[in-house]
């Protein structure tokens, strides 16, 4: 596997992780009892980016070094999911 298909598979794996962690402790101004003028009640009290990036930074390395495990120590690949499952005849 090419470095360059590597770093791919990571982008892929960090952006969809990114997703799932921005909602983790997300505290709106409507929560907090504290509205600011012009802005809606749901918009979040504190944005802790640096905690959001280390967060989806650490859990894509552990999701990406499964992965890679997987595929290449292991040497399962797409082609191999139709068999993972048992066969209910």
């Amino acid at each position: 596997m090419s470095l360059l298909t590597v770093g791919a598979i990571y982008f892929i794996i960090w952006w969809t992780v990114l997703f799932i962690v921005l909602p983790l402790g997300h505290r709106s101004q409507q929560d907090e009892g504290d509205v600011a003028l012009g802005t809606v009640e749901s918009a979040p009290e504190r944005f802790h980016l640096f905690r959001v990036v280390v967060l989806t930074t650490i859990i894509s390395l552990v999701i990406h070094a499964g992965y890679y495990l997987l595929s290449t120590w292991m040497g399962v690949g797409v082609a191999d999911l139709p068999n993972i499952l048992p066969a209910f005849d």
